[in-house]
């Protein structure tokens, strides 16, 4: 499965830090990060995981719709 994240538009509200710290935490600048995750050329983030526990509860709580999990 892969989680997918479309930084360039977080807003910065932390609550998929705050529901699944396993797999995101706040950067110096502010923004969410996907923890391990590899980078494309827009700045999205992406990551292979076998379970991806809370992410699903990380996207149905951000509230600009921007975590994926596939």
């Amino acid at each position: 499965m892969k989680i997918k994240v479309e930084r360039p538009k977080c807003i910065s509200c932390g609550s998929c830090v705050a529901v699944c710290p396993q797999f995101f935490e706040m950067e110096d600048s502010g923004l969410a990060h996907l923890k391990n995750s590899k980078k494309d050329a827009d700045g999205n983030e992406e990551l292979e995981v076998q379970e991806p526990d809370c992410a699903r509860d990380a996207a149905e709580v951000c509230p600009v719709q921007i975590i994926k999990v596939e």
